[in-house]
């Protein structure tokens, strides 16, 4: 199916629908516990389009206002972002003594990693800094085309941008449909990336892979014809060149590569709901850890209540005391989970460790996605 809207990217209208949540609640919008539950909260229209032209998988129209709690930033994203600076260094790409970081909603920093290395945050935001950060921050830009054209400006002479994304073929390839919700506008493969960065005057340097999310990409970017930072980089750097052949292989720029994300919601929620069930009938306590805004979705497509997950454990002092959106399930402090018995649904696999060490107590209880 087509759509009029132009691509938030290169402007095209040549958008084709390739996954739609229907209507479900915000994301970023957690009700006060023990409020009533408004049927108004699960009206929002939440579907991906693929833009024919650039190849950027996108949010379609978002009706939501952001009205995010702060959460607290996960242990495995703070020791993913020292591994990922150690590494860029290792590879001679810190170079200059200033930074300037576009930040993301979600909360974190890798300013004081940059600053234990000697660099200085720019004063002004007109500035060009030698090192620029962006940590899943672009993707919240609704103007993908400005947003880019912002982080080139941003960038010195000579200077480099690190760009921390989580790629659509992990996204597919893991069934990651939750990935999709509302405030998030761009779905990145390096194809479709690289096409961004070059409308905005900038080329690759060096591709760096970790295991965060089931998969993230850091993507070192200089100004298109500076002179080369570092050995093999640019087209030549081997990652670089996997990634974009697996992404080609896999027809990730088409409607077609995309399919299998389409059966998964209506799997994936069918499934929760039946092992909810199936502990309920047995007599079980059911509860979750993570209230994540890639949970609100499946929480309303799996039709959960209260009912069936008692609560949702969170370690942000900020969500405890709501509920989740759309439903009638409240947030409560981690804690509680000890004085219960029965299985802990994890909303986010990378929590586990950290969770464990936190509330040993949990252990044996923990269950990734049914």
């Amino acid at each position: 199916m087509r759509h009029a809207r132009a691509c938030r990217a290169c402007g095209s209208v040549k958008l084709t629908r390739v996954l739609d949540l229907g209507r479900v609640p915000a994301a970023d919008h957690f009700p006060p516990a023990g409020s009533p539950v408004d049927p108004g909260e699960s009206a929002h229209p939440l579907a991906m389009d693929l833009c024919a032209a650039c190849g950027l998988a996108q949010l379609a129209d978002d009706d939501t206002v952001t009205d995010e709690p702060r959460g607290v930033e996960p242990r495995a994203l703070r020791e993913q972002a020292a591994d990922a600076v150690a590494r860029v260094a290792e590879a001679g790409l810190l170079r200059g003594t200033t930074v300037r970081e576009f930040g993301s909603p979600h909360g974190g920093t890798w300013l004081p990693l940059l600053a234990d290395r000697g660099f200085r945050e720019t004063d002004s935001a007109t500035d060009g800094a030698d090192v620029v950060l962006d940590s899943f921050g672009i993707m919240h830009e609704p103007d993908q085309r400005a947003a880019f054209a912002a982080r080139a400006a941003a960038v010195a002479p000579g200077g480099v941008l690190l760009l921390q994304y989580q790629p659509l073929g992990g996204i597919v390839d893991q069934l990651q449909w939750t990935a999709l919700r509302h405030g998030h506008f761009g779905y990145y493969t390096l194809t479709a990336l690289l096409r961004l960065l070059a409308a905005a005057g900038l080329e690759p340097v060096r591709a760096f892979e970790f295991d965060l999310y089931g998969g993230t990409v850091l993507l070192a970017v200089r100004h298109s014809g500076a002179a080369d930072v570092v050995p093999g980089a640019g087209a030549a750097d081997p990652t670089v060149r996997r990634i974009l052949a697996a992404e080609a292989a896999a027809g990730l720029g088409t409607p077609r590569g995309l399919r299998t994300l389409s059966a998964a919601p209506a799997d994936q929620a069918r499934a929760l709901r039946e092992w909810a069930q199936g502990h309920a009938a047995a007599g079980r306590t059911v509860t979750a850890y993570g209230a994540a805004s890639r949970a609100v979705a499946l929480f309303a497509l799996a039709g959960l209540d209260a009912g069936l997950v008692s609560c949702v454990a969170d370690a942000s002092p900020s969500k405890q005391g709501r509920r989740m959106p759309g439903t009638d399930i409240p947030i409560v402090p981690p804690q509680h989970l000890t004085t219960l018995d029965g299985p802990v649904l994890l909303t986010l696999p990378d929590l586990h460790d950290e969770v464990l060490e936190a509330w040993p107590a949990l252990r044996g209880r923990l269950v990734n996605q049914p």
